[in-house]
This record gives C-alpha cells, sequence and structure tokens, in this order.
C-alpha cells in the first residue's frame, strides 16, 4: 500500500514572513508585498486622487515599512501597521507638495472591479436600460463627489471602514485616535453622502420607465 503524499504546506503568516525578512530573507519580504501592493494602492490612490502619485507612494510606504519592521510585534495585524505607514506616507508627500487631493479624470474613468464605485454601479444596473445606467452613473458621481467635499480625517475613517473593510478597532489604530472618534468620523460621513445621494434616490424611485 502507498503513503499518501503529504498535505500542501500552509503558507507562511505574515508574522512569520515578517521574522524570515528580519532574518535576512529578501523573498519573504517580496511575498508581502505582492500579497498588500494593489490594496495599499487602492488606499493611497483614495487619499491622493492622483494616479501619477500613487505607485510612488506605494513604493515609499514599502521602503518605510521594510526600515522599521524590526519594530513590528505582531501585536496588531500586519496590515493595519501597514495601513498606519501607507496613510503618514501620503500625507508627507501631499504636505512636500503643497497641494490638496483631486480627482483625475483618469481615476474617475477607471475600471477597477473591486472599487467600491463600480460595484455600487453594477448592483444598481442589474436591469439595464439606458435610464438605469445614466441613473447609476449620476449616483456614483454623487457618491465620489461627496467623498471629496468630507474634510479629510472623514474621508479616511470612511474610506477604512466601507471600502477596505478594516474594523473599528484596525482603524483607531491606522489613524491613532480612540475608537469613539472613529465611530463618529464614520458616522458623520455617512451622513454627509447620504445627504447628497438620498434625493437622486428619491427622483429615481419616482420615475416610471
Amino acid at each position: 500500500m502507498t503513503a499518501s503524499p503529504p498535505p500542501p504546506a500552509a503558507p507562511d503568516s505574515d508574522l512569520q514572513l515578517v521574522e524570515r525578512t528580519v532574518a535576512g530573507d529578501q523573498r519573504a519580504y517580496e511575498l508581502l508585498v505582492i500579497k498588500y501592493q494593489r490594496r495599499i494602492e487602492r488606499l493611497i490612490a483614495r487619499m491622493v486622487r492622483d494616479t501619477d502619485l500613487v505607485q510612488d507612494i506605494a513604493q515609499e510606504t514599502f521602503i518605510r515599512a521594510y526600515r522599521a519592521l524590526h519594530q513590528f510585534r505582531g501585536e496588531a495585524q500586519f496590515y493595519t501597521w501597514l495601513y498606519r505607514i501607507a496613510v503618514n506616507t501620503a500625507k508627507k508627500a501631499l504636505v512636500d507638495l503643497k497641494r490638496n487631493p483631486v480627482v483625475s479624470e483618469s481615476t474617475l474613468r477607471s475600471g477597477d472591479d473591486d472599487d467600491e464605485t463600480s460595484r455600487l454601479g453594477h448592483e444598481l444596473t442589474s436591469d439595464e436600460t439606458p435610464e438605469t445606467v445614466l441613473a447609476a452613473q449620476e449616483i456614483a458621481a454623487a457618491v465620489n463627489a461627496a467623498m471629496e467635499a468630507l474634510p479629510e480625517d472623514l474621508r479616511q475613517a470612511v474610506t477604512l471602514r466601507e471600502i477596505e473593510g478594516l474594523s473599528y478597532d484596525e482603524i483607531a489604530t491606522v489613524m491613532g485616535c480612540p475608537i469613539g472618534t472613529v465611530r463618529s468620523r464614520i458616522f458623520r460621513a455617512r451622513e454627509a453622502i447620504s445627504l447628497r445621494v438620498k434625493p437622486l434616490l428619491e427622483n429615481q424611485s419616482g420615475k416610471r420607465w
């Protein structure tokens, strides 16, 4: 009777990859970059809204994280720790360039299947007609405009919660503030977005096609 093959090895945890990197295994850090690069770039794009800067800031984020890796103790999730570095790096880049976040046309036209606005549009147009497509585009534009109009702290909090899916505890860690402040910021952000979008939804529900 032949022996059954051994089960496939489980992938290393983030903490194990960090420990391997600190011990000198460069490939381990490459795996962390591959795992989180797209997510970090999406986060930065939500803050900076300038596609020409996103990759540079993401690269700087991973360089800073690598240099500080010996400080990571696994007390928080690795991606929470990494997000905080990304947020701080993006803020520093904006200050250094003395510019405010702007929405570029290429960002608005980008077709990221994982983007929250893209998903909203698809959900609203399951029975697509020219009218419903236009309605979905108007609502998506209103959401984008509402997000852009938010103060930076509110926009960051609601982005981490609604788009990146972080818990309130994780957001508090990333933003360096109490969890009560996080809840307040997210509530205020949702209220502001709702005020922009609700009239459109009411107008669409009152129409007959």
